[in-house]
């Protein structure tokens, strides 16, 4: 196979545990190295990675072994790494969303296709049993027609939770630009491109109050609506609809339902790889659990990535960059709809990702 695949981290907070996890021991990739605003806690990070050093962002970019530029910043910086990665001619998969702003996207993914290099770019969730299985299943026929489909996520925010929340409340972060790229991402695989959208959306309240760590207790401001709902007209005629909120408790709905003509599908979390898929036929005798049938068994975080490294002229990556365009312009667009109370038309379209076969984890992870 070659020698491992060189990648450099730009961003050390929550969420690259998760990806750690996966990829500091994968024999297809190689963490080289390592960078964040904090010093200390690249050291730490390098400390636990075979072979990794921790040097300024600068360094990286250009270090002689970094040929893709993992970018785990948060959202408002995710637009300058990932461009300045770009100009230093390597490839980029970057946490979601792809930019805080649409333009910024649009100039990113010209500015990759311009340099000859790749982006890829979170939820890979979505390449997981749970999804894939689910597409599987409409693409062969299960429920017939797709007529429609349900999106729900609804939590009380994540400042309950998180020590440094700030930044799901500025722009760039709420409930949707946060937590709809899973759905959002979830509903393309499964149906394909949003030709427009109609969108409303509220903040609750102006502030809200840390509830973990060291800053317990401290009051931050929200600038960015924490409820927003939608409706989603895809390309080929079937109509989705999203709910993402900060503001409520829970809810008993499914993470995603689609329906189709001869029956509908309970879709498992897309924030999660796996899951149930549940079927239920017009006339059937009721719901019933579909073994999974496609995706990355058992897969992690990280898994976009190591699908990126593996696509060529003949696949492309699954989680693409311009996935993650076509759904931060819905997001976007949703966001416009409410603000100015009218439909509006997308200036994206993208091909639905190549379909997942059921591939065991010790064919993905190794």
């Amino acid at each position: 196979m070659g020698d491992p695949h060189g990648v450099g981290i730009v961003g050390l907070g929550v969420i690259s545990r998760a990806y750690l996890s996966t990829l500091a021991h994968h024999p297809r990739v190689r963490v080289v190295a390592v960078a964040d605003l904090d010093a200390a806690r690249a050291s730490a990070a390098a400390a636990t990675i075979p072979g990794a050093e921790a040097v300024s962002v600068e360094r990286l970019l250009r270090h002689p072994e970094v040929a893709t530029v993992l970018n785990l910043t948060i959202p408002a910086a995710h637009a300058e790494i990932s461009s300045a990665a770009i100009d230093a001619g390597r490839n980029v998969y970057v946490e979601k969303p792809l930019t805080v702003t649409f333009p910024e996207a649009r100039s990113l993914i010209d500015r990759a296709s311009s340099a000859g290099v790749r982006v890829g770019c979170a939820p890979d969730t979505v390449l997981g049993t749970g999804t894939q299985t689910a597409r599987a299943a409409i693409d062969g026929g299960l429920i017939g027609r797709p007529l429609s489909a349900s999106a729900v996520m609804v939590t009380p925010g994540h400042e309950r939770w998180h020590p440094d929340p700030d930044f799901y409340y500025a722009p760039g972060g709420g409930p949707l630009l946060d937590m709809g790229p899973y759905y959002v991402s979830s509903l393309v695989h499964l149906l394909g491109p949003v030709r427009a959208v109609i969108g409303a959306a509220s903040r609750m309240r102006d502030a809200r109050t840390v509830g973990s760590g060291p800053r317990l207790g401290q009051r931050i401001p929200v600038e960015v609506p924490t409820h927003v709902s939608g409706v989603l007209e895809h390309a080929d005629g079937a109509l989705s609809t999203l709910t993402t909120s900060f503001d409520g408790v829970t809810t008993t709905a499914a993470p995603i339902e689609v329906q189709g003509e001869s029956g509908t599908l309970a879709v498992p979390d897309p924030n999660t790889f796996d899951g149930e898929v549940r079927h239920v036929a017009l006339d059937g005798p009721g719901w019933r659990v579909l073994e999974p049938g496609a995706g990355y068994v058992a897969a992690t975080r990280g898994v976009g990535l190591i699908d990126l490294v593996g696509a060529d002229e003949a696949r492309p990556p699954r989680a693409s960059g311009e996935v993650a365009l076509h759904v931060l312009d819905i997001m976007t667009a949703l966001l416009r709809s409410a603000a100015e109370g009218r439909r509006v038309e997308l200036t994206t379209t993208v091909a639905r990702p190549a379909p997942v076969p059921l591939t065991p984890a010790q064919e993905w992870s190794r």
